[in-house]
């Protein structure tokens, strides 16, 4: 009886996986369940079997990807958080950037999953910032709500790196050695900021709070 259990749990963790992969890759229109089932090696009706449908099987994707980047979220705000999710990254760095890809591809969709993604991420790192903002570990922000978007998208963007932009780095495609390539200067301008006054910043916030005029009519 459990070791039937079991294999239940395993044929679905399969099945799971491969329908990560699939909707990473193709998108969630184009993605069929025969195609999920070769990949994982079962039928498609053990599919509907353990899942119902295709669209109760995108949920059970939703879930099982977004547990695992609200991980990783919190594992980076650790005392070692770099360094561990550096390490979880080098590890197996396909399968991490593929949760990245589907989170991305739910966005591009627009699907009713990427504001879930979106506003938990955003949320994690939001409290993430406050707390080190709290502790004395990272200067105060005019907007913090922004800047916690703006890392989520920064993050997003450096793990989804165009091929373009990893051959101006002299790699062919996106990978351990890119990420070694611009981690230091990455945490440089976290660190230590870019500009060596504050000209810009002034700059932006007079630009900003100048009352737009409409044009004369």
């Amino acid at each position: 009886m459990c070791s039937a259990h079991s294999a239940d749990l395993t044929a679905q963790a399969k099945i799971r996986n491969a329908a990560v992969a699939h909707f990473a890759r193709d998108g969630f229109q184009k993605t069929n369940l025969r195609a999920v089932a070769a990949t994982a090696g079962v039928s498609a009706a053990l599919i509907i079997r353990h899942f119902g449908s295709k669209e109760n099987l995108r949920s059970v994707c939703d879930d099982h990807v977004l547990r695992i980047l609200v991980r990783r979220s919190r594992t980076a705000a650790g005392s070692t958080g770099v360094q561990d999710l550096s390490r979880e990254y080098l590890a197996d760095p396909e399968e991490y950037g593929l949760h990245v890809r589907y989170m991305v591809r739910a966005i591009e969709e627009d699907t009713s999953a990427a504001t879930t993604f979106v506003n938990t991420l955003v949320a994690e790192t939001e409290e993430l910032f406050g707390a080190g903002i709290a502790d004395g570990s990272m200067h105060p922000s005019s907007d913090l709500r922004a800047l916690a978007v703006l890392n989520v998208l920064v993050s997003l963007a450096t793990l989804t790196m165009a091929p373009a932009l990893t051959r101006a780095l002299g790699f062919e495609r996106m990978g351990p050695d890119v990420l070694r390539r611009i981690g230091l200067p990455m945490l440089e301008l976290y660190t230590r900021g870019m500009y060596a006054d504050d000209t810009m910043l002034k700059a932006a916030r007079a630009a900003w709070e100048t009352p737009t005029q409409g044009n004369p009519s």
